[in-house]
Order: structure tokens, then sequence, then C-alpha cells
């Protein structure tokens, strides 16, 4: 699907331009403490000129066809874009964890880490978390590695979603 940059871009957003807008495809998932599993996921990014943008995600578990099982994970913030190139992106979760991510962003590449994250008492304990972001002749790319619940830093999430 054809991708335009708005006409109000902040020029700091120019790395992370191609993100814009709404991607929808399917992941895996896998951690020593759970099951393997299956997810579908959508994430939003939208812009209004200001060096930021605000993201939206939500995924939803499948079955081995691809059937909806049931709602996961939510999560929303701000990426922040203080330069061009460098990036910091403020997530809250729906399962009572708020992150705080520094990073870099380059031709089509967006890589992340964790520099602090807070958790309510009744959530999972994460101490700390790796992303990246990738444009993959046209596709959404992304990893997830979490350290959690007394494991080390190892792959968690990974996914392939499309421009909608």
């Amino acid at each position: 699907m054809p991708f335009e940059l708005p006409q109000n871009l902040h020029p700091n957003c120019g790395p992370v331009a191609w993100l814009l807008g709404t991607w929808r495809g399917n992941g895996h998932g896998d951690y020593p403490t759970l099951e393997k599993f299956q997810y579908g996921q959508e994430l939003i990014f939208t812009h209004d000129g200001r060096p930021f943008f605000h993201y939206m995600a939500r995924a939803w578990i499948t079955d081995a066809d691809g059937g909806f099982v049931r709602d996961a994970a939510m999560e929303a913030g701000f990426l922040r874009c203080p330069e061009p190139g460098k990036v910091e992106l403020l997530l809250s979760h729906n399962t009572g964890i708020s992150e705080i991510w520094y990073g870099a962003a380059d031709a089509g590449k967006l890589e992340l880490h964790t520099a602090g994250v807070s958790f309510t008492e009744t959530a999972k304990e994460v101490t700390a978390g790796s992303r990246m972001y990738g444009n993959v002749d046209g596709d959404l790319l992304y990893a997830y590695d979490m350290a959690a619940v007394g494991q080390e830093l190892q792959p968690h999430l990974w996914a392939r979603l499309q421009r909608a």
C-alpha cells in the first residue's frame, strides 16, 4: 500500500515517519513461564505536527487457524523525537506496567531499550526490555525481548504486520 509523508511532519520525526498509520498482522509469543502462543495485533501511529507520535496497540490470542480466542495485551503511549534519529518512548500497559524507552531510528529501523520500568503491585514484574522495529519490503516486522519474573532478557514476541 503506498504511503505519503504528511505535509505537517515535524522534521525530527523523519526517521520514523514510515511507522505512521495503522498496521495489522500476526505474531508469535514464547517465554519460559508461558506456553507458546499465536496472536493477532493492530498498531496505530498518529501525528499532529509536533515532534512525537501517539501510539496505540492491541492484541488478541488466536488459535492455530488464526481465529479469535480472547483479547490480550494493550499498550498506549508517545514516541517522542527530540532530534532526528533519537527517540524516546513512553508506554503504559493494561497489565499495570509503565515503561520509559530510549533508542535510535535510521533507514527504516527503530531500536529501543528500557531505561525504566514501573509496575503496580498486581502486575507481573518486568525489569527490562529491548524492541526492534523494521520496515521490510513494506511490512512492519518487530521483535520484543523481555526480562521478567526472574528470567534474563530473552525473546518474547515477534510479528509481521501490514499497513492497513
